[in-house]
């Protein structure tokens, strides 16, 4: 068997120096990922308060839709308001006409 010259032995090691320099280090491999995790986080959480927030958008708007028109009014004590009618009530047909009207309709009506 042939044997490797210190010259090839030496030109060998630098080309795995610079094999070895230009690998990624592990250590920082992964470090934008997490500001990554952080940015669809924001997103996911922000996305469930505009959920949260048209839901309860949605059903202050039938409620109070149902108060104006007056659809639950008690009908043993005059003038008096029915809360278990009032919890239960749709005063229009779908939930996206209650968002609707409160997003165009910012101020009472006169």
């Amino acid at each position: 068997m042939k044997e490797i010259s210190d010259e090839q032995k030496a030109v060998e090691g630098q080309v795995m120096k610079i094999y070895k320099e230009s690998s990624p280090i592990i250590e920082n491999l992964f470090e934008w990922a997490y500001i990554n995790h952080l940015a669809w986080s924001l997103a996911a959480l922000a996305l469930a308060l505009v959920v949260w927030l048209t839901l309860a958008l949605s059903n202050a708007e039938n409620q109070r839709n149902a108060l104006a028109t007056k659809q639950c009014a008690d009908p043993v004590f005059k003038g008096e308001i029915d809360k278990k009618c009032l919890r239960t009530v749709q005063s229009r047909e779908h939930w996206w006409q209650h968002v609707s009207y409160a997003l165009t309709h910012l101020s009472p009506e006169k």
